[in-house]
Formats: structure tokens, sequence, C-alpha cells
């Protein structure tokens, strides 16, 4: 049974590849791998993290219209602590109706905790169109956006890396972590400024934080903002690693509760050079009285999320309410909010609008980002408004930072608070200035 269930490691790495899916070669590999594909490469062997390999090959296969890899011939030898295994593989490269076909033999180890750590190959024949690995290459360097997966406390993150046009490989540029609001994924608006600061010059990524999206993380839809600052830092050290950004260069923008997200962990990691947000939603323990149903409603909501805790922590089972409803009171936004209900601006399939995890009320409701203010030191521009929500609060927040370098933009507009919030979400011209000040704010503190 253990021999089989080497076989499907190994077997997952190589689907893995062809399908793209990054987390499931992650999970099948060891914290470090010793690759070698010297003998077909030239390059020395290395000892890598599932990370840095997984970066690699989504920088190479996805250029390819598919790639199919058939397994063969295992033979498997237990040793102390591992099992050494064998096996044959045949990687046929598909792209503009030509094949390019590698062939040869392979030696892996894999521990008896199955993970992959160790995977040598051996090359025996190359035959088709040589030059498609380099096509594929030019491909992927053209192209504008790539998965990418990270770790963060333990758990798998995915996001999407966006690139500036004209990119180089060989070159280095300034990036920024970009977060969107509460139960959001990254095809939302986190997605769509990460594109458009892009254009502007800059290498962005936008991720599903943990329990969201593509990414791992139970239970699903836990909304927890001390969570998501953590994996705002885990963030910035996966874009230190890549080796087209510049590790000095590094800023954060954050949209409506991911601008409090991206504030609490700029304040604690001194890597962010910069920070830019956008309809800040900024709370202590007397505004969520005015969302929330006054003192009884936050604190009915308080409890029913230490019940939801301890019954997740007894049975395993999440008890949930509608992310969004007209209709139900319960949910956790209730009302007319188009951004949320409408397929065409967020409702999108990616994001899910009847579960939200009834935990959330506790961590949202206590967290008080406002002394953060104190403590950041990267220079900083707030873009608000009036008609968006809370507006005195991020006045407040930009007020209480201790440093000079700072900004606060305030864009005008004849619709009442919180409603004007959600245009900064995906309308024009609020995006549109959003991403004018945002980056000349960048350039200016990234240069």
């Amino acid at each position: 049974m253990q021999q089989e269930q080497v076989i499907q490691i190994i077997g997952n790495v190589f689907s893995g590849a062809d399908e793209h899916n990054w987390l499931k070669i992650h999970n099948a590999m060891a914290k470090q791998v010793l690759l070698d594909y010297s003998s077909m490469s030239g390059s020395q062997p290395a000892i890598l993290s599932p990370q840095e390999i997984t970066t690699s090959w989504a920088n190479f296969l996805p250029g390819f219209d598919k790639t199919h890899h058939q397994l063969s011939d295992f033979q498997i030898i237990p040793e102390s602590g591992k099992y050494r295994v064998t096996f044959r593989g045949v990687a046929d490269h598909f792209l503009n109706n030509s094949v390019w076909r590698v062939t040869g033999g392979y030696v892996a180890e894999v521990g008896t905790d199955l993970k992959l750590s160790m995977l040598k190959f051996n090359l025996e024949s190359i035959t088709g169109d040589t030059t498609l690995a380099q096509i594929a290459i030019e491909k992927i360097n053209s192209n504008k956006m790539r998965k990418v997966t990270f770790k963060s406390e333990g758990f798998n993150l995915v996001g999407n890396l966006f690139l500036p046009d004209n990119f180089e490989s060989n070159k280095t540029y300034p990036a920024i972590v970009v977060s969107g609001s509460w139960t959001t994924v990254k095809e939302q608006m986190a997605g769509l400024y990460a594109a458009r600061l892009a254009k502007e010059g800059f290498i962005t990524l936008a991720f599903d934080f943990k329990n969201f999206g593509e990414s791992e993380g139970e239970p699903r839809f836990f909304e927890s903002p001390m969570n998501k600052r953590i994996d705002v830092k885990n963030a910035i050290t996966f874009l230190s690693s890549l080796p087209e950004v510049d590790s000095d260069k590094i800023g954060a923008f954050g949209v409506c509760a991911g601008a409090m997200y991206t504030l609490m962990a700029s304040a604690e990691d001194s890597r962010v050079k910069a920070v830019v947000t956008t309809a800040s939603w900024l709370h202590d323990s007397e505004a969520v009285k005015l969302f929330y149903g006054g003192e009884e409603g936050v604190q009915t909501k308080i409890k029913a999320a230490q019940a939801a805790k301890k019954k997740y922590a007894e049975t395993g089972v999440c008890d949930y309410i509608p992310a969004i409803s007209e209709t139900d009171p319960n949910a956790a936004m209730y009302g007319p909010f188009d951004y949320y209900l409408n397929p065409k601006r967020g409702a999108i399939p990616q994001w899910s609008a009847a579960k939200f995890a009834v935990m959330t009320w506790e961590d949202w409701l206590t967290v008080n980002p406002m002394p953060y203010a104190k403590t950041l030191k990267a220079p900083t521009l707030m873009i608000h408004s009036d008609g968006a929500v809370l507006p005195d609060y991020t006045r407040k927040f930009f007020n209480d930072l201790s440093i000079s370098d700072k900004k606060l933009h305030w864009i005008k507009t004849e619709l009442q608070s919180p409603f004007h919030q959600f245009s900064f979400y995906d309308q024009e011209p609020e995006v549109a200035e959003s991403v004018k000040e945002a980056s000349q704010w960048f350039k200016s503190k990234l240069s």
C-alpha cells in the first residue's frame, strides 16, 4: 500500500505540472528538494523549495498549448527513512501544432512522510521541434499575468502576479502587494487594481487570503483581520524572493478592509517602503456599533461567533450565514449593494455570496486598527471621500500618523456614505483617479 502511495506522490508532481496545479506539486514535495536536470539543461543540481520549483515551472510550462507526461517501469527500493524510486518518463510538449518530445530515466527519493525529496532526470533523447522551448519562454514573458503559489503559516496561498508592459526577465522592478475588501477573492477589486498598477511599471500581486478562493485554510470563508495581516507580510516575503523584484522597493496597496490589513501589516514590517489605501474601512469598538445594531447587536454577534467556534472545535462543523442578501437580515452584508449582487461587477463565480463563517464576527468586531497609525513608518497616501465608509475614521488615522511623509487625497462626491464606497471597487472615475494618485506616490517613494 505504501509503495502505491509513493508512486501516487511522484505521479502528482508530473500530473500537477500538466494541469498547472502548483498546489498539487507543493503538497507532494518536502520542504527542500534536490532537483537535478543537469543532463538536459547543463545547469548544476540545486536544493530548492517547492515554491522555487513551482515558480520556475510556472514561468515555463504554461507557454505550451499543453504538456503530457507518461511515467512507467517503476522500481521501488525501501531504504532507511525513505524510498528510492527509478522510473522512465516521456514528456510531450505541444505548441503551434508541433511536438517536442523528451525521453529519459528518473531517480527519485520519497520519504516515509510521503514527500518527494529528490528528483534526478537522466536524458536519453530529444526529438521533434526543439525550438518550442524558447518559443514557450518568449510566450510566457509576453504574458502579463502568472499564477503563483506561496506559503503563509504553513498554508499554500494562490495569487495572480501581474507584470508591467515591456517586462524583461533580466531586469528588476518595484513591486506592490494588493489587498481587497473582506470576504473577497483575487479576481475582484484586488485583481483590478493589481492589473492597472502593473501597467504603470510595477510587478503586482493579488492573492487569495487563507480560507478564501483557491488558497488553502479551514474553515472556509472565515474572516480574521489579524490573520490576514500575516498573509500580507508573507506575500511580501514571496515578492522579495522573486529575482524580477527589487526587494528594497516593495509597496502595499489596500482597498476597503484590505486597507486595514495593509496598514496593520505595514506598521509591523519595515520591508514595506510605501503604502497607499483607497476607500479604507477602519473601525474601533464604537464604529462597529453604527453598522451592526448598536451595543446589543455587536454583543449578540460576538456571542454567536464564540458559540460557532466552540461547535467547530468540538464537531468540525462550521456555521454559515449568507455573505450578501437583500432579503435576509442575518446576512453579513444586508442591503442593495450592487457590487456584490451584480454578476457584471463583483458577483463572480470565484466568490461566494452564500457563505460567511459565523465565527468571523468576534475577530471582525473586536479588531482595532487605529493604534497602528502611531507605529507606521512607511510614507503613506490615503484616498477617500465623504461618501465612502467611515470617513472620519480615515481622517483620524491619517492625523494620528506620526510620520511627516503622508498625504490625504479626498475625492468629491454627491453620494451619501457608504454608497460611494462601492464605486472605488470597480467604477470610473474613482478607480482611474485612485490608480493615478497611487502610481505617482509609489513611483516617488520606490524610486
